[in-house]
């Protein structure tokens, strides 16, 4: 069998304040053919499996276009269409194809289109026709659509949030999709909408448990796959909101009727799933009286959201509250990082600090700093084994606070965003992270105690006064109480 892979990923915030465009992709991550194949993100290794899955089954296996593009506003629409269209252009000058991977996002909204996952699909099936199977792999943070599980033959979505297990889920989507082109299985899929909007770290009760009953659910005899598309709460489109989805292999009234199940479970559980955060100053009190080292999670910041990451509250406070023996990360300040490199090691300088990109960054900091360290291509550990570019990246120590300022907007993934600059974490008192909670995996082993934040930013948790103007159905937890009642 012919067996072709591609890729195009960025999660939409409609609230960011500025568009998602050509440089955001380069900047990203954007490969071609047999590059693809050498990359280290998710969406290469996941490229790369399949490539070597084919090799063991004896299957063609070729590439096309992988993309990604740090989170923020809705993607130039030229942009996506050139992107796009590249990938259906090598689809068909390289096709027929049996079977079509595609690794994608879910929660991609251009200037033009509210569910672009659909688009790429719709048109991939104008190419292979009906015959040829089309699996997709999505981000859990996903608008699930009918139209999208409608146009292909399988999606699966990531278990886990943090996102380490995209592997796994690329070799089921893979196993799926080659069981009915071998004619061995028949993919049905159901959705059912939990009429919920939410944040649901799986690291955590009661999501950890759930995860578990989806892995119990596909060992059931006729279940091919269970996924929970968590919804992307700051992208309004008129599907955003949680969603179960269920493949069964040729029924699909075990399909419908399991999907509810599993999604009537998940509501039941609502009032417990909604996040409670502490605020700023009650968060500092608390790690202020806990022993050991403790965590903070900016989360309302989260560049990995949408955010800028340029907001200056947390840190604000912090010196507000004498706080030392502390390090907080990053700072998405280009503007400060340079300034702070071609000051030199050692410099102490008047700096303006943060607050650049908006009314979601709060204000600029006037602060006393002294350069500590310069790396011109700092990175960190990100998902899996995958590394993510932090760009110029500098070291400052500002009033006891030692503080990372960095030029290629990320969120904090691992302590190595620290250490990697020189900044010794053992022996801390607190590690405040710009993340909502991919830093789970990294910071948690070393962590006495984590604590998110009800910060100020972009990312609010507040679901029910989120300004929706698309969302087609407002009748949501926990905007409403009960709305399955």
């Amino acid at each position: 069998m012919r067996v072709f892979a591609a890729g195009l990923q960025s999660e939409t915030n409609t609230f960011a304040p500025w568009p998602t465009g050509e440089r955001a992709f380069a900047e990203g991550g954007v490969r071609r053919g047999g590059d693809v194949l050498t990359g280290k993100a998710p969406d290469h290794q996941t490229a790369q499996l399949w490539r070597d899955l084919c090799a063991r089954d004896g299957h063609e296996f070729v590439t096309g276009l992988f993309a990604w593009a740090q989170p923020s506003g809705p993607i130039v629409q030229s942009v996506y269409e050139d992107m796009r269209d590249e990938i259906l252009a090598a689809l068909k000058a390289q096709g027929p194809f049996d079977v079509v991977l595609l690794f994608l996002h879910g929660a991609m909204v251009s200037m033009g289109c509210d569910d672009c996952e659909a688009d790429i699909v719709r048109r991939v099936r104008e190419i292979v026709g009906p015959k040829a199977v089309i699996g997709v792999e999505l981000d859990p943070h996903c608008h699930l659509t009918h139209a999208l599980v409608g146009g292909a033959d399988a999606v699966v979505i990531m278990k886990q949030y943090p996102h380490d297990d995209y592997l796994e889920r690329g070799e089921e989507l893979y196993g799926v999709c080659l069981a009915k082109a071998r004619g061995e299985a028949r993919p049905i899929s159901a959705l059912f909408d939990c009429r919920m909007v939410g944040f649901y770290p799986t690291t955590q009760e009661p999501m950890a448990s759930l995860v578990e009953r989806f892995r119990a659910a596909e060992r059931e005899a006729g279940v091919l796959s269970v996924s929970f598309a968590h919804g992307f709460p700051w992208g309004d489109t008129p599907d955003t909101g949680s969603r179960v989805l269920v493949i069964a292999d040729g029924d699909p009234g075990l399909a419908t009727r399991l999907a509810e199940e599993i999604g009537r479970e998940i509501y039941a559980v609502r009032d417990a799933l909604l996040p409670r955060f502490p605020s700023v100053d009650d968060a500092l009190s608390e790690a202020l009286e806990t022993p050991g080292l403790v965590v903070m999670a900016d989360t309302a910041d989260n560049a990995g959201g949408g955010a800028p990451g340029d907001n200056t509250s947390l840190l604000k406070a912090m010196l507000e509250r004498g706080v030392t023996s502390a390090a907080l990360g990053a700072i998405w300040d280009p503007i400060a990082a340079i300034a702070c490199a071609d000051a030199g090691v050692g410099a102490t300088l008047r700096l303006r600090v943060g607050g650049k990109s908006g009314a979601a960054s709060a204000m600029p900091l006037d602060v006393d700093a002294t350069v500590r360290a310069v790396r011109e291509r700092h990175s960190q550990a990100g998902l899996g084994t995958s590394r993510a570019a932090m760009g110029l990246s500098v070291w400052v120590e500002i009033g006891g606070i030692d503080v990372v300022l960095n030029s290629i907007r990320t969120q904090v993934f691992s302590p190595d965003a620290f250490t990697g600059l020189g900044i010794e974490l053992v022996g801390k008192k607190m590690v405040a992270v710009k993340s909502s909670q991919h830093f789970q995996t990294g910071f948690a082993p070393i962590a006495a105690k984590v604590v998110r934040v009800a910060t100020h930013g972009a990312i609010q948790m507040d679901f029910a006064a989120l300004p929706y103007v698309k969302k087609s159905d407002l009748n949501y937890y926990p905007r409403v109480a009960d709305p399955l009642a």
